[in-house]
Formats: C-alpha cells, sequence, structure tokens
C-alpha cells in the first residue's frame, strides 16, 4: 500500500461562507498534500514505506524531526476535516454535551475557555479538545506537535490556527474564523463518535482510535 491524500468528507463548497471554496481547495488540495507526499517520500525504501500513518508519526517522534512533520501534518490535518461538517457548530448534544457541562460547568464556559486558548496561541499551531483520563481539557500545541503522540490523551476535536486555514477568508480576524468553528462549523458527531470509541476501548484496557482516519491515507 502507498500513502494517498484522503478526500475531504464534504464537497469544496460545504463549508461556505464560514470557510470558502477558494480556502479548502488550497488547504486541502496544496498544504496538505504536500505533507503526504512528503512522508511518503521520506519512508520510501524504509520500514515504514508501508505502515499506517499513525504508526509513522509515533515512530518519528522525536527522532527523526523532518519526518515527523510531515506526517504529523497529514495525520492532524486530516482529523481537521473531520473536526469540521457543514450545518455544525452550536452546542454539543449526547454524551459530550452532559461531559462538557461536568467538566467545564457549561457550554458557555466550554466556549469561552476554547476561545481564550485558540486566540492566545502565538504563530502556528492546533487547538484540541482532548479526553484526558477521562476528563475533557483544551490542549494547544505549536506547528506539527499533536496529542496522538501522548498516550494518555485521547483526541476529540482540533482547529487549525495556521493563518493558511484562515487568511484566505478572514484575513487577521482569527477571533471570527475561531467563533465561525464554534457556531456553525465543529462536528460535535465525531466528537462523540470518538468518545464512544474511548469508553469501549477503555473496558479493554486500551486506547483506540477511529481507524477510519487511517484508512482515509492507505491506497
Amino acid at each position: 500500500m502507498s500513502l494517498t491524500l484522503p478526500p475531504l468528507p464534504y464537497a469544496l463548497d460545504a463549508l461556505e461562507p464560514y470557510i470558502s471554496r477558494r480556502t479548502l481547495s488550497a488547504h486541502h488540495g496544496n498544504h496538505h498534500a504536500a505533507y503526504v507526499e512528503k512522508t511518503r517520500v521520506l519512508t520510501q525504501r524504509t520500514p515504514l514505506e508501508s505502515a499506517p500513518l499513525e504508526e509513522v508519526v509515533h515512530a518519528s517522534a522525536p527522532r527523526n524531526s523532518a519526518l515527523f512533520n510531515a506526517a504529523a501534518q497529514a495525520w492532524n490535518h486530516t482529523f481537521y476535516w473531520n473536526s469540521l461538517r457543514p450545518d455544525g457548530g452550536g452546542e454539543a448534544q449526547g454524551p459530550m454535551r452532559e461531559l462538557i457541562e461536568e467538566c467545564f460547568g457549561s457550554q458557555r464556559a466550554f466556549s469561552q475557555q476554547f476561545v481564550t486558548t485558540a486566540s492566545d496561541q502565538f504563530g502556528s499551531g492546533w487547538v484540541w479538545l482532548v479526553l484526558d483520563a477521562g476528563r475533557l481539557r483544551i490542549m494547544a500545541t505549536s506547528n506539527a506537535d499533536t496529542p496522538l503522540v501522548t498516550p494518555v490523551l485521547l483526541p476529540l476535536l482540533t482547529l487549525d490556527v495556521w493563518e493558511h486555514a484562515y487568511y484566505l477568508d478572514y484575513q487577521h480576524r482569527r477571533l471570527e474564523y475561531i467563533a465561525a468553528f464554534l457556531a456553525h462549523l465543529v462536528n460535535w458527531d465525531f466528537a462523540n463518535r470518538a468518545l464512544a470509541a474511548a469508553g469501549k476501548s477503555a473496558a479493554r484496557g486500551t486506547l483506540e482510535r477511529d481507524p477510519q482516519l487511517d484508512r482515509g491515507h492507505r491506497k
């Protein structure tokens, strides 16, 4: 099998007017594609050539920074696309709603903390909602860093705050992009599925992630 760029889980214009077709085309077709291609090139004729992308990320951190940067960014981007959906956003429902209210006190408090973390992230990076020992936590990572490589953390959602994720639509107005994500785009169904998978794996003493994220990179 070879590493391939997974298709977006929706049409290029499906997130308009909050993320434009122009931004999605450039972000997925250029930025994400470049990370996938760099990962493919760097793993050619190595023991990782046929490995799942998640395994490549783990194996390259922290020993091979060039491969880690490419592979982690490829994985992060796929996770980001799944964290978005047309007609998404608003308050969480189901188990995520209950856990947010338990861990943050209210949906409003969660949103305020998410906005603060995302807006305060200096330079390029990501903002994550993760499950940490059964509790929700909002965290930021710089550049290609990802909670994927921390065994006790399970990513549930992410927001890409690199400028190329929003600059064509929002220019310097990162706060508007963050607000649009929370109000109109966040995919709570995806987070609930990840949470459900975590519950099943915890019963077996393991921490599992959605295998579809990895299958999307293989052909």
